[in-house]
């Protein structure tokens, strides 16, 4: 018997999703070997401990999503405004993880308030780059755009890349000796890119000569994405059951590993919907923790990732 053939019952609805227990995103992986990570709709920030040990680390997240550590150890968070927009911070926040204090780095743009701040990264010269999409009530707009901005070290921010150049900006990644961006471009509507994009970047920060890496059809496209010491790109992509008419069921789930120049090296297959980020730690750069669902998967690797706060020595 196939299965796969059996339909519903007359009178029987599919099954949808009534709450989440968890959502994962956000991982960061600090100089002590601890992997922080967000929980979206729960509204909190986990971490788990070299251990083995998860705990809840921050109760109130104001909806963070991306998160990555700078140079001096500090924690940044994308306070988005997915899973209910009304307990987002819709801003980029910063955490001293010896103080605790956590201080506003930007809520607004040119007096507008962002969408919903998704993914972040820093360069080798300490500025920021975050990206601002809007995935779920775009009513909510204040801004007309999706974009990606970058925060300079005097604070000031620049929008750096917006319509019509790409269309959904989502996962980001910004090589160490601050020349190279790379960006998911990842739109969820019929047509929509679901693509791979490389900047060049001047001395200071501007992307320009705008180049295709991958294309991932239509299938659901990247979500998170970090480089390794070689720079190669390690893409979160892809699901098991599409989510609609957008989405073909041509790019199963897993981290696709991608060279500058747009060669696909492989593919590590994670059994979860949906996956969504993934983050370099461990002792020696080559562990990495993959936050999928409701599960945070880990796997080793060859090469050490590249970040900006090097939790190894």
């Amino acid at each position: 018997m196939d299965y796969s053939e059996i339909g519903l019952p007359p009178g029987v609805a599919a099954v949808t999703t009534a709450t989440f227990l968890v959502f994962t995103e956000g991982p960061a992986v600090a100089a002590d070997g601890t992997l922080y990570y967000s929980d979206i709709p729960n509204n909190r920030i986990m971490s788990l401990s070299t251990d083995g040990t998860s705990s809840v680390w921050r109760e109130t997240s104001n909806r963070t999503n991306g998160q990555t550590f700078d140079q001096q150890g500090r924690l940044l968070h994308c306070e988005g405004a997915e899973f209910g927009y009304e307990l987002g911070g819709r801003r980029i926040t910063r955490t001293n993880m010896e103080t605790g204090i956590n201080e506003v780095l930007t809520d607004a743009y040119e007096g507008q308030k962002y969408n919903s701040p998704n993914d972040i990264c820093v360069d080798g010269n300490g500025r920021i780059y975050f990206t601002d999409p809007c995935y779920d009530d775009r009513s909510i707009m204040e801004m007309d755009c999706d974009a990606v901005y970058r925060i300079d070290r005097d604070g000031s921010v620049k929008r750096i890349l917006t319509q019509p150049d790409i269309q959904r900006p989502n996962g980001i990644a910004v090589t160490q000796d601050s020349k190279h961006l790379y960006l998911v471009d990842s739109c969820p509507v019929l047509g929509g890119n679901r693509k791979i994009w490389h900047f060049d970047l001047d001395d200071a920060g501007q992307p320009s000569n705008q180049t295709l890496v991958w294309d991932f059809g239509e299938g659901r496209g990247g979500d998170g994405m970090r480089l390794d010491i070689n720079g190669n790109l390690y893409i979160a992509a892809g699901l098991t059951t599409p989510r609609g008419p957008h989405e073909a069921p041509t790019v199963p789930a897993g981290i696709y590993i991608v060279t500058p120049d747009g060669d696909m090296l492989g593919r590590i297959p994670v059994p979860e919907d949906t996956l969504t980020n993934l983050a370099f730690g461990g002792d020696d750069g080559r562990t990495i923790y993959i936050t999928a669902g409701k599960t945070i998967y880990t796997t080793r690797v060859n090469t050490p990732g590249q970040v900006s706060y090097p939790q190894w020595r």
